[in-house]
């Protein structure tokens, strides 16, 4: 049983979205739905302690011995990333239930997990394989089920930015194809481990050059790297409230795995931060995000779209510890990975309960909401001092991290710039304390409907608001695995 872990982590989900379609009642699709995440967050713990213990698992397709077979590789980058996917995966579908029943017709529910299902099986398909190509195929399965997703939103916007990402993921995905062929061209293997040891004497050729952007440009579009992000606000702001915190959570965390594969394992850290300027261009798009996004996010009315842009500020400052590219930045990197989706996964399952009692998340719904709905306002204020990253919160351990790492190299600057990018945050959270605790509530048809989020909802995102908490104070899982991980990294993914 354990020999087939890494197959079992991606054929649970996928083996079961169609199996949804069989379970009539909603309910029973849910509790069907929610069992087989966390089966899938228990394979992701038990491959998570086995390679931390023992190295990389390799398991082959079919027989078929790589490089010819198709093989799933899982070392500790990904293992770390499978569980952060799992885990936040169970805790959003733990609040399911409640908000798409009301969020979503009762004809949608089962054709709803169906898709939650085979969006989670093409995220950890991605994370998981060790071939190339098949990342191309899982991506489009969870990219093709994401739309879907967003098109299910009851506000009519939420087609045209299924729409709109539609035209920018396959944008994103036709480039990582055309590299993925490039680079198949000149080294006749898929297996990205074969790859990574047959590009070191191409470097020089224009082929490979041309598929490393090709790749890079995808990723960045699926990773909403600005000035590639323009997706992103509407997608979250329009899809059903369970849909934007798994994304939030989930799927940016998988791109930019995907990025850092592709950085330090495939094409190798001497190819990507020393034959090519990719630290200086890395560096300077994630400040430059942080800003920018930042600053957008403090003018937003829909707190949706605002934690949105938030979103791809945090990302930002993700890619600024790729591009500084030490075991202190990559660390940084990895550590904020998962401390950003305790933060989205609980902000945005907050606005998920708000969103149950009010019908909407705009800053005039926050107005006196301190005293109306108490404990899902302190959730939204903990997850907003972690986003900035007030000390006991698990965001200040990232962007200490990262401010380190920038000292280290003495980057002066660049610490600066990550810690004013981190004040900016204050002012779109205060936008939200300000109307919460220092304005009355709206006098009109809702303000009687004014009450605290059902448990449903509530629990679930104070439970990943608490683990802001817990790993902010006890830090030992997440900078042990991340420390590991990011010298794997800087060794070329050998160990």
């Amino acid at each position: 049983m354990l020999a087939h872990l890494p197959i079992l982590q991606v054929i649970l989900p996928l083996m079961a979205a169609p199996s949804c379609l069989l379970i009539r009642k909603a309910t029973l699709v849910w509790l069907f739905t929610l069992a087989v995440s966390v089966a899938a967050l228990v394979v992701s713990v038990l491959l998570l302690q086995q390679v931390y213990a023992t190295g990389p698992i390799t398991y082959e397709l079919g027989g078929w011995k790589a490089p010819w077979g198709i093989e799933y590789r899982i070392d500790l980058l990904n293992a770390w990333v499978l569980f952060i996917v799992t885990a936040l995966s169970s805790v959003v579908l733990s609040a399911a239930h409640t908000s798409v029943q009301k969020e979503l017709e009762p004809t949608k529910q089962t054709v709803f997990y169906a898709l939650y299902l085979l969006c989670f099986a093409g995220l950890l398909g991605i994370v998981a394989t060790g071939d190339a190509f098949n990342v191309f195929v899982f991506l489009e399965i969870s990219s093709l089920s994401t739309y879907a997703l967003i098109a299910l939103g009851k506000d009519r916007r939420a087609l045209w930015a299924a729409f709109q990402y539609l035209i920018m993921g396959t944008i994103g995905a036709t480039f990582i194809l055309i590299g993925i062929g490039f680079l198949y061209m000149m080294t006749g293997t898929l297996n990205m481990a074969d790859l990574a040891a047959r590009i070191p004497p191409l470097s020089e050729s224009t082929t490979v050059l041309a598929a490393f952007a090709f790749i890079f440009v995808g990723i960045c579009l699926k990773l909403a790297l600005f000035p590639l992000h323009l997706w992103l606000p509407n997608a979250y702001s329009c899809a059903p409230s369970i849909v934007t915190a798994f994304l939030a959570a989930t799927a940016t965390k998988v791109a930019l795995y995907l990025l850092l594969r592709f950085t330090f394992t495939v094409f190798g850290v001497d190819f990507s931060l020393s034959h090519l300027p990719l630290d200086t261009l890395l560096i300077g798009l994630g400040l430059v995000g942080v800003f920018a996004a930042s600053i957008v996010a403090i003018y937003q009315a829909n707190i949706k779209r605002m934690l949105a842009f938030s979103s791809v500020a945090q990302i930002g400052y993700m890619v600024v510890g790729i591009g500084i590219g030490t075991a202190t930045a990559l660390q940084a990197t990895l550590l904020h990975l998962f401390n950003h989706a305790l933060m989205k996964g609980g902000l945005f399952l907050a606005l998920a309960g708000l969103v149950y009692q009010l019908g909407g998340c705009r800053i005039e719904h926050f107005r006196g909401l301190g005293r109306t709905m108490p404990w899902t306002m302190a959730a939204i204020v903990v997850g907003g001092i972690s986003l900035i990253g007030m000390p006991l919160t698990v965001g200040f351990v990232s962007k200490w991290y990262l401010i380190a790492a920038a000292i280290e190299q003495q980057f002066w600057g660049v610490a600066v710039l990550v810690i004013l990018g981190s004040l900016l945050a204050v002012a779109y959270i205060w936008k939200l304390v300000e109307a919460a605790y220092f304005q009355a509530p709206e006098i009109n048809d809702g303000a009687t409907a004014k009450r605290e989020a059902p448990l449903g909802i509530l629990l679930p995102a104070w439970l990943l608001i608490a683990a802001n908490i817990y790993f902010g104070i006890d830090t030992r899982l997440p900078v042990e695995v991340s420390a590991a991980a990011s010298q794997f990294l800087l060794g070329g993914g050998a160990q």
